[in-house]
Formats: structure tokens, C-alpha cells, sequence
């Protein structure tokens, strides 16, 4: 057991689009990740997705809407629903999801991350 303080985690890297992994729970990782500009759209077959903003506004992308989520907020992507992050200015994020999923879910290519680091 060990206390995570999140400002003195996220200031230990700097890259952005490369989740760490800051924790387990269940069979889930938590992981804080950067976010700046445009992602890929992307769906995960099989997990859900939390996105827990701690700083900055992430505009999480559907094919029928947006969804504005502001510091203290979250949004729940269901599995199987098609999505894409994006941050007009370096985003703070919190991540809660099934140790199986691939950032990039089926869209893979060069944003896929297959070793996270740990942080």
C-alpha cells in the first residue's frame, strides 16, 4: 500500500499520449496520462473507459456528439463505443481501466503504447 499524490506523479514525465501505470485495483491498472491535441478515433471491444480530468478540459469526441469534461469531472466510455480524446491544451487525465486495454483499442498503429511504464 502507498499513497499516490497526483501533482508530484504528473510532474514526473512529461511526454504526452504514454499512460503510466500508478496503480491496481481488481483487475484494473490506474494510470495518469498527458494529453495534447487530437487522438485517433478508436473503440475497445471488450472495456470501459473512465477519464477522470485532474487538469485542463478534455473534449471527448463521439460520432453523434461532444462532451466538454473539465478538472474534477469524468466521463464512462462504454466498450464498443467508437471515441477520440482531445485537448486543445495539455490535459491531466486519469485513467481506471481493464489491464487488457490497448490505448488505441482496434484502431491500433503508432500511438499504440504495448509497455507502460510504471510510475
Amino acid at each position: 500500500m502507498r499513497v499516490v499524490n497526483l501533482a508530484e506523479t504528473f510532474a514526473r514525465f512529461s511526454d504526452h499520449w504514454s499512460p503510466k501505470i500508478v496503480g491496481e485495483l481488481n483487475d484494473c491498472h490506474v494510470k495518469l496520462v498527458k494529453l495534447v491535441g487530437e487522438f485517433v478515433w478508436h473503440a475497445h471491444a471488450a472495456e470501459d473507459e473512465l477519464f477522470l480530468v485532474i487538469a485542463g478540459t478534455l473534449r471527448m469526441r463521439f460520432r453523434d456528439r461532444e462532451e466538454i469534461v473539465r478538472p474534477g469531472e469524468f466521463v464512462i466510455v462504454p466498450r464498443g463505443v467508437e471515441h477520440m480524446p482531445v485537448a486543445d491544451e495539455e490535459t491531466h487525465v486519469l485513467l481506471l481501466e481493464p489491464k487488457s486495454t490497448v490505448n488505441t483499442g482496434d484502431a491500433g498503429g503508432a500511438r499504440t503504447v504495448t509497455d507502460l511504464d510504471r510510475l
